[in-house]
């Protein structure tokens, strides 16, 4: 018989040999060596071990670690046990056999952990102010259609919410501001621009009950409203007209989109039909002009350059760029739409927001087959319309054909791909080899820094001869990848004349060069331009001239370059081959580039051209013997469709150009996925953000937890890659989405009183501000959705119309005191003038800001050294130059190299998305202000102007002080200006009053 105790002790290990118990055998060692690095204080790669749903799954975008009945399926236990080296766990420390049996054995056994044993409570990410519906306020206000309260006597509705939160916190409204005040703040928020002496006037002097009302109107009607709030949005979306990143290039097509923002605003353009048209015009609004220029919203922030079209995709680096750009599309789209930092779940689950890294990467799905790049339209609907359809008709023409050549293909076999081959090697031929017979290219004008800078050359014919025919044969440069067309203008003219100097007797053969044409002339690469005179036009000269108006750019300079001009007559007999050249200017750089080549026979020729296209001929002819009577006659229908659809489109007016978001076929590294029908990429969730870490394959969506708490369908109709971001235009703007309408309505208010409702308006999320009027900012988001149909302009409307809009900026002491930053309006805030508004009010006051709306952007600056990398040089623009005098929104925007003098004035980063400029006061602003070349070219305009405009030194100081600062001069500040006008001038007197703080403060 055993001892009694020996008994007990086997007794005892039995019973531990029995069930592992959670609570008793594993938490302590989760305890003891996880909880540091995967319990409440840090969760390392989104691992939890102290939460039962994180720790048994994984937690949302992740595998499970714990495999229930499977230890050795169970990574957990792999990394605990040393199995996975690389990932030991803990990684300084190894637990004991024993705490590794005990794991192992508690895994095998199904991984019971008992409900309500949990260390940390699972958080509801959900459970925050942004990711609630909109409430319904308490208070229920009706506005009319106009944006305005119904009752004109009863209280505003903003400012009913308003001072309920003044009462609570010990506050009172200050007093309403006067006339010259309101209408320099209206003025200023509502267009950007000073009013005039003469409409402050006016508005002063009008007693009527509704003056104020009627000089809102005015306003939000004005084309200049337009112009001001783009300004804002192009802020948030980093809207810029360069690449960014290394070499910086020019996006000389990105303006179009910036000229849709203001079209739509100055027609109050519905706001979900506005977000609708820049995610997916293309797919929802079809055949307009909107639908296809709003698109430059996906492309408008930086670009890569190097990444895509030197790096094939197949590359690490390649991979990498490409994620960063459809990185850069997610933001855009969610971050500007619904203020959510959604960039953050890309390595691992939002660590404060209910946004999981599957969720991101199905963000990126929707633009997964969309690229940057330049895509056609026209200006009006109606020619968009055919364009489109015309275009449409080309694609699926295409598809059927191809559809019915598949098999034929197959059947040829060796034939079709020897042929195939053969037409490959000829088009890499006229691509790379080079075509110039001799090494005399032909004629080069000097480089200019400006496009616009006219270049002529012109042959005499010896004598005044009838001109039948004149031809242009393109230059080929074979430096690099160059090749032809090199150099041939843009827009150009071509006339005779018997006068060399062309001022006398002069008839134009063929333009191009005015604005009665809507496009610029296409690079012809080799083939030669051909325009015919005739005898009834008189077209008969002894010197012909080709004057450039508009060169070809180069890399960063311009230049105007020809192979060969040849005058033909009658008998085609060249009349100009070897008779004398001159030109405004030439390189002269023999034997490559000099006048005389223009008229010595020699011109570069592409006869490998010739060899494709009857490899071409020969392929479709094999094609055709392999397919029955009715393929060949279906076949023969199509082309010949296609045909008359191309004839079509090239009856058409060559379009403009818009940088934007579509697919792209790509040429070289940059292939884009137009080179497999436009299908989209496949997006997997990236462990850790790591491109080389690919996992589960995603497909497009919103966000889950979102879609849930606001019922958001997320309604993918069709496979077509623009479904995806249909269904996200859709998404975005479903009347449920709180995110949507409440990040419109608080930008809009922080525009016009210098701080939003919600602080961080580009997080809404947890890390974000919490609303200062949580009610009022719901009330605004349903009012706008609903009863104002998403006008912007009726919110505007509805916003300034407030009392508390319109009250004095003057803070009380007990403001100031208790409320520094003035987060419950007590008082309006005192606004300094943005970057724009300074420089524009500068153009406005000297009489010489140029209103003409639209079209490309002017450029403050000289390009310099363009053949690596732009260097945009603005102290050598001329401020002078008329071209640059238009307003601000219509200046060339450069991310590398932000203008200095904006710049200085908090002007936005064009590489970031900037929700909220800062507003800094600093003695370099006043240098700038005072020394800047504008402001000392314009002080002398502004004296002209006020010179014109009264009489005596006295006077001309009052209406330039008037001018300036929208009043009259008190007596203390005439005095000092005038006498120092006499003194030192008129100019420096205009100059001193630019300089005033009030110049440049809202009110």
């Amino acid at each position: 018989m055993r001892p009694l105790w020996t008994s007990c002790l086997i007794l005892g290990s039995a019973f531990h040999a029995g069930a592992v118990d959670f609570v008793r055998d594993v938490r302590p060692i989760f305890e003891k060596h996880c909880y540091e690095c995967h319990g409440a204080k840090k969760q390392k790669n989104d691992y939890r071990l102290d939460i039962k749903s994180i720790a048994l799954t994984g937690g949302e975008g992740h595998a499970p670690n714990i495999v229930a009945g499977k230890s050795t399926e169970s990574p957990l236990f792999r990394f605990v046990n040393g199995a996975d080296k690389d990932l030991q766990m803990p990684p300084k420390t190894r637990l004991s056999s024993a705490e590794i049996e005990v794991l192992q054995r508690w895994i095998d056994e199904g991984a019971v952990w008992p409900d309500g044993v949990d260390v940390a409570k699972v958080e509801d990410r959900t459970d925050w102010w942004a990711f609630k519906p909109i409430k319904v306020s308490s208070l229920r206000f009706q506005v009319s259609s106009s944006g305005t309260p119904a009752g004109r006597h009863e209280t505003h509705p903003i400012d009913v919410f308003i001072r309920e939160k003044l009462v609570e916190k010990n506050l009172k409204p200050s007093a309403p501001a006067d006339a010259r005040t309101l209408i320099r703040r209206l003025s200023f928020d509502l267009t950007g621009l000073p009013p005039s002496l003469e409409e402050v006037a006016a508005f002063v002097s009008d007693t009527s009950v509704n003056a104020y009302e009627k000089l809102v109107d005015r306003l939000l009607a004005s084309p200049r409203y337009g112009e001001r709030w783009a300004r804002h949005w192009l802020d948030v979306v980093h809207y810029g007209e360069t690449h960014g990143y290394d070499k910086d290039k020019a996006r000389m097509n990105a303006w179009p989109y910036r000229d849709y923002v203001i079209r739509a605003l100055n027609a109050d353009k519905l706001y979900a039909r506005f977000l609708e048209e820049q995610i997916a015009g293309d797919a929802l609004y079809p055949g307009t002009t909107d639908g296809t220029t709003a698109l430059g919203f996906i492309a408008a922030g930086p670009w890569d350059l190097i990444g895509h079209a030197e790096v094939p995709e197949t590359k690490l680096d390649g991979k990498i760029a490409r994620h960063l750009d459809r990185d850069d599309m997610v933001q855009n789209a969610i971050g500007t739409l619904c203020s959510l930092t959604v960039q953050c779940a890309q390595c691992h689950y939002h660590k404060f927001d209910p946004i999981s890294q599957e969720d991101y990467y199905s963000l990126q799905a929707v633009f997964a087959a969309v690229d940057r790049t330049d895509i056609s339209y026209y200006p009006d609907d109606a020619m968009m319309g055919r364009f489109a359809a015309l275009e449409k008709q080309r694609v699926g023409l295409t598809t059927s054909i191809t559809a019915l050549e598949e098999p034929l293909i197959k059947k040829a076999g060796a034939a079709y791909a020897a042929l195939t081959k053969r037409i490959e090697g000829a088009a890499e031929k006229t691509a790379k080899s080079n075509p110039n017979a001799k090494p005399d290219f032909g004629y080069h004008s000097a480089i200019s820094p400006v496009q616009d800078a006219e270049k002529w050359v012109q042959v005499d014919l010896g004598r005044s001869i009838t001109i039948e025919k004149v031809l242009l044969k393109p230059c080929y440069d074979d430096y690099g990848s160059i090749g032809g067309g090199f150099g041939f203008p843009v827009r150009f003219k071509v006339e005779c004349s018997d006068d060399p100097k062309f001022k006398t007797g002069v008839t134009l053969l063929w333009r191009k060069h005015d604005a009665t044409f809507m496009n610029d002339f296409a690079n012809p690469g080799l083939r030669a331009f051909e325009t015919g005179g005739t005898k009834d036009e008189g077209t008969q000269g002894r010197y012909l001239r080709v004057t450039a108006v508009k060169l070809a750019p180069r890399k960063g300079d311009y230049i105007f370059a020809l192979a060969e001009l040849q005058v033909l007559d009658e008998a085609g007999k060249n009349l100009a081959e070897g008779r004398p050249v001159t030109a405004l200017d030439s390189i002269e750089a023999a034997p490559r580039w000099r006048k005389a080549n223009l008229t010595d026979g020699i011109a570069p020729e592409a006869r490998s051209q010739e060899d494709k296209e009857q490899l071409i001929v020969q392929r479709d002819e094999l094609l055709k013997s392999t397919a029955d009577a009715g393929t060949r006659d279906r076949l023969v229908t199509l082309k010949a469709q296609l045909k008359d659809v191309q004839a079509g489109l090239a009856k058409l007016p060559p379009p403009g150009k818009v940088y934007a978001g579509a697919i792209h076929t790509g040429q070289g590294a940059f292939r884009g996925t137009g080179n497999e029908g436009g299908k989209p990429r496949v997006i997997q969730v990236l462990k850790r953000g790591d491109v080389k870490q690919p996992a589960q394959e995603v497909s497009p969506r919103g966000i889950e937890k979102l879609g849930e708490v606001f019922h958001l369908p997320f309604d993918l109709q069709t496979d077509h890659e623009s479904a995806r971001r249909a269904a996200l235009a859709r998404w975005v703007t479903d009347k449920g989405n709180a995110l949507t309408w409440r990040s419109l309505v608080n930008r809009v208010w922080q525009h016009h009183f210098g701080r939003g409702l919600v602080e961080t308006a580009n997080d809404f999320g947890r890390m974000g501000s919490q609303p200062t009027h949580p009610e009022l900012l719901d009330w605004l988001a349903l009012t706008f959705r609903d009863d104002l149909g998403g006008s912007l302009k009726k919110l505007h409307k509805l916003i300034v119309m407030s009392e508390t809009y319109r009250q004095s900026s003057a803070a009380s002491p007990e403001a100031v005191k208790m409320d520094g930053a003035n987060a419950w309006l007590s008082h309006q805030i005192r606004r300094k003038l943005d970057a724009e508004s300074v420089r524009d009010s500068i153009l406005s006051v000297s009489g010489k800001l140029d209103l003409a709306m639209g079209g490309p952007s002017f450029q403050d600056f000289i390009i310099d050294k363009p053949q690596h990398s732009p260097h945009y040089e603005y102290h050598l623009h001329d401020p002078e130059d008329p071209k640059s005098h238009r307003r601000s929104i219509y200046r060339f925007i450069v991310r590398s190299q932000p203008q200095p003098f904006m710049t200085v004035l908090d002007c936005a980063d064009p590489s970031m998305r900037v929700d909220k400029r800062n507003e800094s006061l600093s003695p370099l602003q006043a240098l700038t202000m005072m020394n800047n070349g504008l402001t000392v070219v314009m002080a002398r305009h502004f004296a002209e102007r006020v010179a014109k405009e009264a009489t005596g030194t006295e006077a001309q100081v009052r209406r330039a002080f008037g001018l300036a600062v929208s009043r009259e001069p008190m007596a203390g500040e005439l005095g000092p200006l005038t006498e120092y006008a006499r003194a030192e001038g008129l100019e420096n007197a205009c100059r001193v009053i630019l300089n005033l703080n009030e110049f440049s403060f809202v009110d």
